[in-house]
């Protein structure tokens, strides 16, 4: 048996991208349509937050699911799929899954 299907609880999916400065906002727009278009629809999608590098090299999304199996699901799904050839077309990534361990909120 392995880690990942030891995890019952959502998930944390974190994608971060690397491109050329030129074609950052290009892939956060890309991102943004796959998101919007097809991915949040997906059943089991929490929520995500789409982050762009001050340097302009880096965007990020951190995503949430309510399961491994239902992230699988929509990569199975041709939709978002055209989105993320554009992507890695120019741009690398590298993808993790997480579970989370800890929350820390602001003490008053």
């Amino acid at each position: 048996m392995n880690a990942l299907s030891e995890i019952s609880g959502p998930i944390t999916l974190i994608n971060v991208f690397t491109v050329e400065p030129e074609k950052q906002q290009q892939l956060v727009e890309l991102l943004v349509r796959a998101t919007e278009s097809s991915v949040r629809y997906a059943p089991g999608f929490i929520s995500a937050k789409l982050h762009r590098g001050l340097d302009g090299t880096k965007v990020t999304m951190y995503a949430q699911w309510r399961s491994i199996e239902d992230y699988l699901a929509m990569r199975g799904n041709p939709a978002p799929l055209p989105f993320l050839q554009q992507a890695l077309a120019i741009a690398k990534f590298d993808p993790g899954m997480y579970e989370v361990v800890q929350t820390f909120d602001a003490r008053a």
